[in-house]
């Protein structure tokens, strides 16, 4: 019903704009009324803005049918302009969201119009409403300014809003404080510019810097008064001055004060929000380095001062007395806060400025823990606010405080006093008190003395069984989770069954946020209980198995059930009993899948991989005779996304467990070869939607490294569906998985790579000469984006070797080189159509080898560590020097390369990996684990490639070389010396 009346009111929005543009006037002075009207109904403004998504740009995603013409537009935007300066403020704001929402579709190209019309608005002082209109459209349009429209718009722009910041008594402070807002996108898009432009930069902001920073002035020295929120929006005073009204409103909640309002645009306006602004700005001044160095004297101070916001305040103690999900769901999202900000503010005092900033901090949390322990004294009911800020803060900065201990720094007195001090105080009465105990427990326990640790053992142990207030369990809890795992190496733990019987105990009281932190606490407990393991499986499984069929439909409950499980899996002498409670019911679930409840079959399969993963050969044959027949079915009937990706790591589990055995389990006649490869028929069919076979290429791998000669005559046939799954996907991380496959194909060719190229050449491939030049043109495009160290290394060796054989049809191919910039700016979406990004063509050669160049010097960055650690960031006003100023090209050109022609994070995380060759631990990966690959050292290996290419092809290897940045030459030659 909902969904047809919003069907019905989107149709009626249709046809009265469409009335709009009716030549009749007494039909469009209607439709005008009825628009008028219904502007005045909640949710009027997002229904404008979606028509305008769904109906304006035929490419947008959200697109439907039909499109507003070109004539209808151009009305259409008249229209919206004309109405900006209604006197009704919700009809203001819909149309504000309207013409944002097409300016972001349409500007500057087909809307050139749009900011002369609004700046023509703004400098109107007659017209308020106006005024009100243009400023609530630029402050949406504001985030897609470009470096080709600032240079222009600021020199006009900057009067209009200056006029506006400067002139108090003309307009009210909830305009100003849009008309800053403007101000700072356009500063931070100059800020951006500066890399590549910074002689116009600076050119463009000098002469209206100093007028700028006088109203800045001015606004700061104003007093703040509690009563008034726009007042907030401009004032950033300082911390002293705004933690008198923040205490009194937040903290003490001995003032009246509304705690939440909205502006017009929606954004909040509370002392909490306020608070927050106040600790990005001072985050933001700590991370410049020059600005750092001005206020280096005043950091101690602003420690202090920071600390003291990060009491609890009234309303977030109301809130977890009475809900204990709330405070944890708080504490582990780490909420929108000042407590968060003030976090975050010392973290980055302690990264600018290194010892100093460590001491500043450590000083500052002492001062006010004596304070707070001077207010008990005093009889203050409000003394643990303060201590509890104070743990709070030195928490947030455990790992720098633990590595400052061990460099001299005396971080464990403080903690121990401040810890001793809250065990001698009531907990019924303190109880976020003694829960921030806990936590810092848990965090310094490789700092504070054993024995303190093992006290609060104890007392974690005793709180969990005893009837005190839901935070202190809380808190508990996480001692628990993070000292038992330490109690075996370190300290003496008390009944661990008691314990465990606690936390089953609080179980069935928990739920939701608790009932996570609890699972979490009862794996740390498991783990720990060393020879009384054999105890726990009985008494514990049928829980856990019950509070995971309960929440089934909750992955995040569901995953920590199974967690739990795993521990009790791998505690000594659990597996069997636990495979046998769980295999018969297992069992019946997949054999019946469609009459199952939503999410228990594929909640069954990912229970099955944790029980298959590393388990001996006798429990991979049990679970074979019983579930693999209908895990293969799934594969092959189902339509449930969820049950298909399960399965199939579910199989590549069976084959990494039962490797050649497996196939000798489902009777002769090849039964079960041919399972395992109808499955995989399945995953790679190309009707299928990409996401359902997202874990196809690691389930191939397991059969090429675990039943190669099985797998070879099918070859053809699967790297037909292989390309084919390719050209059908869109996803870059199924394509990067099948690539994946084919690079361990080529490996598992050798010394024959020239055979296996030949088998690529005879195989077709859609728009393509052959698959040889569609899955190339792909994986050179793609192996930037490669995830995992097992992975990058068996690609990037496969290239190598492909190189290796000088294959003629290697060189007849032309893949993607780099962009051709044809456009100067920043690209937005209506730039875009016209004119997308085009990239040259070169040879497949030339780039295998620039590819491997990269990886070379990758490795060489790696082995050399970080050298421009020490380099002064560049101001982002940092006056000219004289001399030349000018701009290489080359720099111009790296500044606007798109981000997807490097590699991703993750790609450069899975590289540190690799090149830590050393590390027995780099490769998690239970498809790496047997593969002989992961033997090879890649560092060696390209170095071998590139020595023997020189010395037996030097022409061909210094044709190569042409297509090579200058850091990739300089990998290269560095290998050559040698």
């Amino acid at each position: 019903m909902a969904a047809g009346a919003a069907d019905g009111d989107q149709r009626w929005l249709v046809e009265c704009l469409t009335a709009t543009l009716d030549t009749a006037r007494d039909v469009r002075a209607f439709a005008e009324e009825s628009l008028r009207q219904a502007s005045l109904l909640p949710g009027y403004g997002a229904a404008l803005t979606k028509f305008i998504k769904q109906h304006w740009q035929e490419d947008e995603e959200n697109f439907v049918p039909p499109v507003v013409s070109a004539l209808e537009k151009v009305v259409i935007r008249q229209l919206l302009l004309t109405s900006l300066d209604d006197s009704h403020g919700k009809i203001r704001t819909a149309i504000g969201m309207a013409v944002a929402a097409i300016g972001q579709q349409d500007w500057p190209e087909d809307w050139p119009e749009l900011l002369p019309y609004l700046l023509k608005l703004i400098s109107d002082q007659t017209n308020g409403y106006g005024v009100r209109g243009a400023l609530r459209c630029l402050a949406l349009l504001s985030d897609d300014l470009d470096d080709t429209c600032i240079p222009k718009l600021v020199p006009e722009l900057f009067p209009s809003l200056y006029s506006i910041i400067s002139s108090p008594h003309l307009y009210e402070n909830s305009l100003r404080a849009k008309a800053l807002a403007i101000v700072h996108s356009c500063i931070s898009m100059l800020g951006s510019m500066t890399g590549v432009y910074k002689r116009e930069t600076v050119s463009l902001i000098s002469s209206m810097l100093d007028p700028l920073m006088e109203q800045f002035s001015a606004i700061l020295n104003s007093p703040v008064q509690s009563h008034n929120p726009d007042d907030w929006n401009m004032q950033m005073e300082t911390f002293v001055s705004s933690f008198k009204v923040y205490q009194l409103s937040m903290i003490q909640a001995s003032e009246d004060l509304d705690s939440v309002g909205y502006d017009s645009d929606g954004s909040e306006r509370s002392l909490e929000s306020f608070g927050i602004q106040l600790f990005e700005l001072w985050t933001s001044i700590v991370g410049n380095s020059r600005l750092a160095k001005v206020i280096a004297g005043n950091i101690k101070e602003l420690a202090y001062y920071t600390i003291v916001y990060q009491q609890i305040t009234e309303e977030q103690l109301q809130n977890w007395s009475r809900d204990a999900n709330q405070y944890v769901a708080d504490e582990d999202d780490v909420t929108y806060s000042c407590r968060v900000s003030g976090s975050l503010l010392l973290e980055e005092i302690v990264t600018a400025y290194d010892e100093y900033g460590i001491e500043s901090v450590l000083e500052a949390s002492q001062m006010r823990f004596h304070e707070s322990r001077e207010l008990k004294k005093a009889g203050s009911t409000d003394w643990w606010r303060l201590h509890e800020a104070s743990f709070f803060a030195l928490g947030s900065l455990s790992e720098q405080l633990c590595e400052a201990q061990d460099s001299g720094y005396n971080v464990r007195d403080l903690l121990e006093q401040m810890v001793t001090d809250t065990g001698g105080t009531e907990v019924h009465q303190y109880p976020f008190l003694h829960a921030r105990a806990f936590s810092i427990l848990s965090k310094f326990s490789s700092v504070i003395s054993k024995e303190i640790c093992e006290q609060y053992l104890g007392s974690a142990a005793h709180a969990i069984a005893s009837d005190v207030p839901p935070p202190v369990k809380v808190g508990a809890c996480r001692a628990l989770a993070q000292l038992l795992p330490e109690s075996n190496q370190n300290l003496n733990v008390p009944n661990i069954m008691s314990i465990l019987s606690s936390l089953v105990d609080l179980l069935g009281k928990a739920s939701d946020e608790t009932l996570h932190l609890v699972l979490e606490t009862l794996q740390s407990a498991i783990k720990s209980c060393g020879e009384q393991s054999t105890l726990i499986e009985p008494v514990i499984s049928p829980i856990i198995l019950d509070v995971w069929a309960q929440h089934i439909a909750d992955p995040f409950i569901s995953i920590d059930a199974v967690e739990v499980l795993e521990a009790i899996k791998n505690a000594p002498g659990c597996l069997e009993p636990l495979v046998s409670r769980i295999l018969p019911t297992i069992g019946s679930i997949l054999k019946k899948p469609k009459i199952q409840q939503n999410g228990l079959v594929a909640g069954s399969l990912d229970l099955l991989t944790m029980i298959l993963k590393n388990a001996p050969t006798t429990v991979v044959k049990a679970i074979f005779d019983t579930c693999f027949t209908s895990i293969i079915q799934i594969v092959l009937e189902s339509d449930d996304h969820g049950e298909m990706q399960n399965a199939t790591e579910c199989l590549a589990a069976f084959i990494s467990g039962g490797r050649q055995e497996l196939l000798l389990w489902g009777g002769g006649h090849g039964r079960t070869l041919k399972m395992l490869l109808d499955a995989a028929s399945r995953l790679l069919d190309p009707v299928l939607e990409s996401s359902v076979s997202l874990f196809v290429g690691s389930y191939i791998l397991q059969l090429i490294i675990h039943l190669p000669s099985h797998l070879s005559p099918h070859f053809p046939e699967l790297i037909a569906a292989i390309v084919r799954r390719m050209q059908s996907s869109s996803i870059t991380g199924l394509k990067s998985s099948l690539v994946v496959i084919v690079a361990r194909l080529v490996h598992l060719s050798a010394p024959n790579v020239d055979q296996f190229i030949n088998l690529l050449l005879a195989i077709p491939a859609q728009g393509y000469n052959n698959s040889l030049a569609y899955i190339m043109s792909e994986w050179s495009q793609l192996q930037s984006e490669i995830q995992g160290a097992y992975q990058i290394k068996v690609t990037t060796t496969a290239l190598a070797l492909l190189i290796s054989t000088r294959h003629p049809e290697l060189s007849g191919i032309e893949v993607q080189g780099h962009i051709i910039k044809t456009n100067a700016g920043i690209t937005t979406r209506s730039k875009a159509r016209v004119a997308p990004d085009h990239w040259t063509k070169i040879p497949l050669p030339a780039k295998i080898f620039s590819l491997l160049a990269d990886t070379l010097a990758e490795i060489q960055e790696q082995v050399v560590g970080d050298e421009d650690d020490d380099c002064e960031e560049d101001s982002d006003w940092e006056e000219i020097q004289n001399g030349d100023t000018s701009i290489p090209h080359d720099m111009i050109y790296s500044a606007s390369v798109p981000s997807n022609a490097k590699p991703s994070v993750e790609h450069l995380n899975a590289m540190a990996k690799v090149f830590d060759e050393d590390d027995d631990g780099s490769y998690d990966d239970d498809l790496a684990k047997a593969d002989s690959l992961n033997e090879v050292k890649l560092s060696d290996f390209l170095t071998n490639i590139f020595v023997k290419l020189w010395e037996s092809d030097r022409p061909l290897f210094e044709y190569l070389c042409q297509a090579l940045t200058d850091s990739q030459r300089t990998a290269v030659d560095k290998v050559l010396r040698k």
